[in-house]
């Protein structure tokens, strides 16, 4: 897994940004692009437990959109 770069971080926050439905599916979406980001720098920072945890928050919390999606 390698260290997200500054555009994908942009991307992701644009997206973030644009969303002005409240459709679930685009929620989850982007739930599921910020948890891969998230984990994506948590390996990046092997002996950060803090930042592991947070990866591992938003992890579940896109595994439970998806699942009700």
């Amino acid at each position: 897994m390698s260290r997200p770069t500054v555009r994908e971080v942009a991307d992701f926050l644009a997206g973030l940004n644009a969303r002005r439905d409240s459709e679930p599916a685009t929620f989850a979406e982007l739930m599921e692009r910020k948890a891969d980001l998230l984990e994506r720098i948590a390996a990046d920072l092997p002996g950060d437990t803090k930042t592991a945890e947070v990866a591992a928050r938003a992890r579940a919390r896109a595994n439970q959109l998806k699942a009700n999606g």
